[in-house]
């Protein structure tokens, strides 16, 4: 069985289309438990996320933030496996007929076999990985079994990536760029539009694929300001806080769906 490149590759054209940006939304497989992590991700697409990247928790996601990390380990502490991250998608997918992608480190897919990885992704009705820590050069391998089993390999550049590293990354990856701006704790948000803004200028130089950023956006006038001028906008951490701040989980999956449909108009405006 073939993967679902072509679903996220057609969703995102369509979106591009529309003149408007994808909203791709990100939450962790087993948060806050394997059956609501699923609810969850249901919940983001059906209030009008057009992707979703579910999460593969780490024991150390060294490029999360705290609000996702405090997912990760309850998720880690409830026992999740790579079967509920597979069954995460297959679910997700199956009810929506949506694009499901999972975000991984590496570890844990080279400890469990790439062919055995991929081919059940694909079977799950996957549309690809995103790898954040896996280089380039060492990723040969993966995106050999990623094609022959119809799965985008989605790699992450950050601002600190030069012009030359730019077009070698975008060179070896499919579906789409992530574009990751690299946010500190001081930083305002006109300095991280701008310098995400760069980047992908840069980036689109060298490749022709959409490039979407991941950008701590919270808030539609954020989606709007980056839909401005990248091809997706990437949520995160937003929709986990939903989800950990709520009362109990019925309204953690209205927060949802309503941060969605909220980021959805927010990617429309000036469509």
């Amino acid at each position: 069985m073939s993967g679902n490149i072509e679903l996220l590759n057609d969703t995102l054209a369509h979106a591009r289309n529309e003149n408007r940006a994808a909203l791709i939304a990100y939450l962790p497989a087993g948060f806050p438990t394997v059956d609501g992590g699923i609810a969850a991700v249901k919940a983001a697409l059906d209030g009008g996320a057009d992707i979703v990247e579910v999460g593969l928790p780490h024991s150390d996601p060294v490029l999360d933030g705290p609000v996702i990390q405090t997912a990760d380990d309850i998720a880690l502490r409830g026992g999740v496996k790579i079967a509920d991250v597979m069954r995460t998608v297959r679910e997700a997918h199956e009810a929506t007929g949506k694009p499901v992608l999972v975000m991984t480190y590496w570890n844990p897919i080279d400890r469990y076999g790439i062919e055995r990885f991929t081919t059940e992704l694909a079977e799950a009705g996957g549309a690809g990985c995103i790898l954040p820590d896996l280089p380039v050069e060492e990723s040969g391998v993966w995106r050999e079994h990623a094609e022959k089993h119809g799965l985008a390999t989605v790699f992450v550049v950050a601002p600190s990536s030069q012009d030359a590293r730019l077009a070698k990354i975008t060179a070896a990856g499919s579906g789409f760029v992530y574009a990751a701006s690299l946010m500190g704790v001081t930083g305002t948000r006109e300095s991280v539009g701008a310098q995400a803004q760069d980047l992908v200028r840069r980036t689109r130089a060298t490749t022709e694929l959409p490039v979407c950023v991941g950008l701590g956006v919270s808030n539609p006038e954020q989606a709007a300001e980056v839909a401005s001028f990248a091809d997706g906008v990437i949520v995160g951490s937003a929709f986990v806080k939903r989800l950990l701040d709520a009362p109990d989980d019925a309204e953690g999956l209205v927060a949802v769906r309503e941060l969605a449909a909220e980021l959805a108009k927010g990617v429309r405006r000036g469509a």
